[in-house]
């Protein structure tokens, strides 16, 4: 890699994936932080699909960070298959990284966040969609903050 490309940080993005929703992070190693984008429907497909690829032509992201839905004991459950999957299906349309991170408490965690920023002015709505989308910031903050970023 060139030196200049060094200097760069690198860009995330981080997902959140469930049944009906995709919530879709930014972040960078710099800073370490994530911000939330945008919150897509997994259907229709196509649709999903058109929107991902423009985040990822916008963002040109470094990789992805996946949101891994485990027990609270740590195994593993049906939409943890669901969300390996969805990082697989990515690591073979965008040929980069994808990492995948334990996401307990995410959504908890998510919701105080929107919560605060509701409080302060900052959000002027509450919906379901926003909660995905701040969870998935949640889950690349944990993956940045990680010893080995």
């Amino acid at each position: 890699m060139p030196e200049s490309d060094n200097a760069t940080p690198r860009v995330w993005l981080g997902l959140d994936v469930g049944s009906r929703d995709l919530g879709v992070a930014v972040g960078n190693e710099l800073t370490r932080r994530a911000r939330p984008l945008k919150t897509l429907a997994m259907r229709p497909e196509a649709q999903l699909w058109q929107a991902l690829d423009a985040m990822v032509a916008e963002w040109q992201p470094s990789g992805f960070v996946v949101g891994l839905p485990l027990t609270r004991e740590g195994g593993e459950q049906p939409m943890t298959q669901r969300a390996r999957a969805f990082g697989g299906t990515l690591a073979t349309r965008y040929g980069r990284p994808v990492h995948e991170q334990d996401e307990r408490g995410s959504t908890q965690l998510a919701r105080r966040h929107f919560r605060a920023e509701r409080a302060a002015g900052n959000a002027r709505r509450k919906h379901a969609e926003d909660i995905d989308a701040h969870a998935a910031a949640v889950i690349l903050e944990d993956f940045l903050a990680a010893p080995s970023h």
